[in-house]
């Protein structure tokens, strides 16, 4: 179900749960809501549609992937970014790293340790940072 894009900054500052099995068909309503806003949105975390949990999604080189409860656990090359989120408007500078290594769940909740770089690794620091209820 494509869910609306929550705006409210006192929500999306607060820190997302963990996520459970139960929370599967909050994953199903991020691949809705990610494809219906494909034209300007490469990622999105659950609290961004009201569900405040940790699972994100994001465009991994043209399929979408995501994760319940990532978390970063290895980063280099910090750098400095400007980005956007449909949450919020306009853009904003933050610090992102150029590679990080992510552990998180798949969606039948099976631990997976994955390392990223470049522009992905771009979105899922963005999308963490929901989680952790940073507005950046």
């Amino acid at each position: 179900m494509i869910r609306p894009i929550m705006k409210d900054p006192i929500f999306l500052a607060q820190k997302s749960a963990p996520a459970t099995v139960t929370d599967l068909p909050i994953a199903q309503d991020l691949r809705d809501t990610l494809e219906a806003h494909r034209d300007g949105c490469v990622g999105m975390a659950a609290n961004m549609i009201g569900a405040a949990k940790r699972i994100i999604i994001f465009d991994d080189n043209g399929s979408a992937t995501v994760m319940f409860n990532p978390k970063i656990v290895k980063s280099s090359g910090i750098y400095e970014a400007e980005e956007g989120c449909l949450s919020l408007s306009g853009t904003r500078k933050t610090k992102r790293y150029r590679s990080i290594k992510v552990q998180y769940q798949n969606e039948k909740f099976e631990t997976r340790l994955k390392t990223y770089a470049g522009f992905t690794a771009q979105i899922i620091q963005h999308e963490i940072d929901h989680c952790n209820g940073v507005l950046i």
